[in-house]
């Protein structure tokens, strides 16, 4: 902005901005200015260039800088006021259909007065819960909000330096965010048939490897791989290594016997992330939970957020538990919803990949035909995923309903395709 455009400048929270310009306004300003001091560097503070030169540090790390934030569907109520419809069906973020258990959300009214104090920031009770059910101790078990907060504690305690991690293009884009925002590299091997190609990860492990980071079963492709093949892999894999098994889907696919529940291994370099976002229906009180060893859960649990999670989760976490008829009912409803919708596509002729979670990746062959299905589906009142996000922008994502939506979901697809 040339100096004869910069009028007043006005103090806001220790932060000034322009005003008076009549291009812009008070919001613009502040945006504006807050770019320009962004792009600033500090002459006192220097670092060494990739050329060997020192040169003033920028306020904004580059990493952080290059970093795209992670971009979920937007809000139901957002698209049924700009679609203009009053019913939405959202099968587009692995929810569960069923809605929380009645004893869940009733052991959170009970916990309500309560919320006017920290919740236990240690979650002994909900970590000895988990420890009675999974036969672990409880210094194996940390608890955050959502998995991912696991996730991100585990990238922030061994991550360092020129440290790398190691996983597979087409996976959770939650993974690369975590990294990135790190500033630690990131390298990725190709998918095989939608598939994690452990081989191609197994020899891609090198001197700088610190994590690897496997998705078991895959989001966003349904895929597992198995026992045999995890075998064969962890032999390969120097002690040293971490890997870091998501397992958010387990309920989904754990009664199939090729599939590899990683505690049955018990090997001091796995780390195990689970949800209770999935199967349990508590998508939007964010609670996971995160298995290892006990020396490396002790520092995961050291640079936790401190009372985290709240204290109605940490309440629903423990009722959740003991409903074992509530998590029958949701896995039923989901083997139910993925043959009906699985032969659906078949007689459609859509090339499905096989699943073994509670969605179903489809191939397209274009981004165009992605896109096209993705908004008329949403002009008739139901979302859909599509991937380019996970770097397969040639595919869509559906996740199971209750039967009405499933129904609804195929006579949209009929129509449209």
């Amino acid at each position: 902005m040339p100096p004869s455009k910069c009028l007043d400048i006005e103090p806001v929270y220790g932060i000034k901005f322009i005003l008076g310009h009549p291009e812009f306004t008070k919001a613009e300003a502040m945006a504006t200015y807050i770019q320009q001091l962004a792009s600033k560097t500090d002459p006192l503070r220097l670092v060494v260039t990739s050329g060997g030169k020192l040169a003033p540090r920028k306020l904004v790390p580059p990493h952080i800088e290059n970093l795209t934030a992670y971009k979920p569907g937007r809000p139901p109520e957002q698209l049924k006021k700009e679609l203009g419809i009053e019913k939405f069906i959202n099968l587009a973020s692995n929810e569960n259909p069923l809605g929380p258990p009645p004893n869940v959300i009733q052991a959170m009214q009970e916990a309500l007065p309560e919320i006017c104090r920290y919740p236990d920031s240690g979650s002994y009770k909900l970590r000895e819960a988990l420890g009675d059910k999974l036969g672990l101790n409880i210094d194996n078990i940390a608890v955050g909000s959502g998995s991912e907060s696991i996730m991100a504690n585990i990238v922030r305690a061994f991550l360092h330096g020129d440290d790398e991690v190691l996983t597979s293009e087409g996976t959770f884009i939650g993974l690369l965010v975590l990294v990135k925002a790190q500033g630690v590299k990131l390298r990725t091997v190709p998918l095989k048939n939608y598939s994690f190609d452990l081989e191609a990860i197994a020899d891609a492990v090198n001197d700088r490897t610190k994590i690897i980071y496997l998705c078991n079963p895959n989001n966003p492709t349904g895929t597992i791989f198995t026992k045999q093949e995890f075998d064969v892999f962890i032999k390969k894999i120097p002690e040293h290594v971490l890997v870091l098994l998501d397992e958010a889907y387990y309920e989904f696919a754990c009664d199939e016997p090729d599939y590899p529940d990683s505690l049955s291994y018990r090997l001091d370099n796995i780390l195990t992330l689970r949800t209770f976002a999935k199967a349990y229906a508590m998508a939007g009180l964010r609670l996971g939970y995160g298995l290892g060893h006990e020396y490396l859960i002790d520092f995961v649990n050291r640079i936790k957020l401190p009372f985290e999670p709240n204290n109605l989760a940490q309440a629903a976490g423990l009722a959740a538990l003991k409903n074992d008829d509530f998590l029958e009912e949701t896995l039923a409803n989901n083997r139910h919803g993925m043959a009906f919708l699985q032969d659906a596509f078949d007689k459609l002729g859509l090339q499905r990949v096989p699943s073994f979670g509670n969605f179903i990746l489809c191939e397209m062959g274009s981004q165009e035909k992605v896109n096209r299905i993705h908004e008329e589906l949403l002009k008739r009142g139901i979302a859909i995923r599509p991937l380019a996000a996970f770097g397969l922008p040639t595919c869509f994502r559906v996740t199971t309903g209750r039967p009405s939506e499933n129904h609804l979901l195929v006579k949209h697809l009929k129509t449209i395709l």
